[in-house]
């Protein structure tokens, strides 16, 4: 089996990864912050420990401005629905995942006053665009790092400078990106960055969080959920301190320890050796692909504006055909369809059909790529 959807879930996990679940359960299996017990203060240390090496991960000051989500859809969820009122304005892109955009939908209903940027074909993004549509109203420009669809990586620092100088904050949802591309908070001027654990972090699903700047009220955002804490349990109103304030019910603690891992194993990898090697393998693919007949490949052919994430069509072939046949007849598993971003494959002429998605990981060699290349080109005369 050659697994190549390492877009929506990356497989397989590190072994140090499983094995620090399973430690955790058995080790500190208690509830953080419910108890005063051996097992409780055991689970509590490792979500503290967990939270600071993650908030550092990001280039984040103070861990306790490192919120911990089910996933980045939560983690947008919690920055949108929290900060933004009815009258605000807000900017986003036309190749954003439905994360981002069935809420600014749902907002819009509510008076939220929504710009959406277009997009090139190709995913790219000119910043010049974002400042046309920017007024005294902008509160929040809220924008994907990397397409999921195409792969294509958008400018955030220089998005990041446009919206501080009209007043407004920047979101980056990371999902694409953490873990393959060093990403620095301050330095490239992001007060909110959303990510999820199950994607390069090489964590688990159902953990992901929300990492909010220094420069961020928190006093003007409103919770999306509230109830226990295990702190201030004397009062029935939401704690105003961090994390509490957006952290209500018991934390996924298998999953956090299960992140936590995935970091560190990303860190002694090396991001800059796992971002060479995924650009090796997305340039065998875009090669390979580009010569056989009757392919479109869609998004930028240069890896250095891209993540490991390739979309195809086939002429003549329907995509939902082409990986059927990639599974049962080759035992390569892909992707295909629209891929929870309709708005995407509207910028770059694929909808409604979508596309057929590869996307290797860290796990995937050259082989795997080589063997792919010459099984779609059986597909295609099949």
């Amino acid at each position: 089996m050659i697994y190549l959807d390492n877009a929506a879930t990356s497989w397989p996990k590190p072994p140090e990864v499983l094995k620090a679940m399973t430690d955790v359960l058995e080790l500190a299996g208690g509830n953080p912050g419910r108890s005063g017990h051996r097992l409780s203060i055991a689970a509590a240390r490792e979500v503290y420990n967990a939270r600071e090496d993650i908030a550092s991960f990001f280039n984040v000051a103070d861990p306790l401005r490192l919120i911990f989500t089910s996933n980045a859809t939560h983690a947008i969820n919690v920055a949108l629905r929290g900060l933004l009122k009815p009258g605000d304005h807000v900017v986003t892109s036309s190749i954003e995942h439905n994360a981002v955009m069935r809420p600014l939908r749902s907002l819009e209903k509510q008076g939220v006053h929504l710009s959406i940027v277009p997009c090139a074909a190709d995913g790219s993004l000119d910043v010049r665009d974002v400042v046309r549509v920017m007024n005294s109203r902008t509160r929040l420009v809220a924008i994907t790092h990397a397409s999921n669809v195409m792969g294509t990586i958008l400018p955030i620092a220089e998005v990041a400078s446009v919206a501080h100088k009209a007043g407004a904050l920047l979101l980056v949802d990371s999902a694409q990106t953490a873990g393959t591309i060093p990403i620095d908070m301050p330095a490239m001027g992001i007060d909110f960055l959303a990510f999820t654990g199950h994607k390069e972090l090489q964590g688990p699903p159902g953990i992901g969080g929300l990492a909010i700047g220094d420069n961020v009220d928190i006093s003007e955002i409103e919770p999306v959920m509230r109830g226990g804490t295990g702190s201030h349990s004397e009062s029935e109103e939401q704690p105003d301190d961090l994390p509490d304030k957006f952290e209500s019910g018991t934390l996924n603690l298998v999953g956090i320890a299960g992140l936590h891992a995935g970091i560190q194993w990303v860190k002694d990898r090396g991001i800059d050796t796992i971002r060479a090697h995924l650009k090796e393998l997305t340039l065998a693919l875009i090669n390979g692909l580009s010569e056989l007949p009757e392919i479109k490949v869609y998004g930028p052919l240069d890896t250095n504006s891209t993540v490991a994430v390739i979309s195809f069509s086939v002429h003549h072939k329907r995509v939902s055909e082409v990986g059927l046949k990639l599974d049962e007849e080759y035992g390569i598993l892909c992707r295909v369809g629209l891929h929870c971003a309709p708005a995407a494959h509207k910028t770059m002429g694929s909808f409604p059909e979508g596309t057929v998605r590869l996307a290797p990981g860290v796990f995937t060699t050259m082989d795997d790529i080589s063997t792919t290349i010459r099984a779609i080109e059986q597909v295609i005369h099949s």
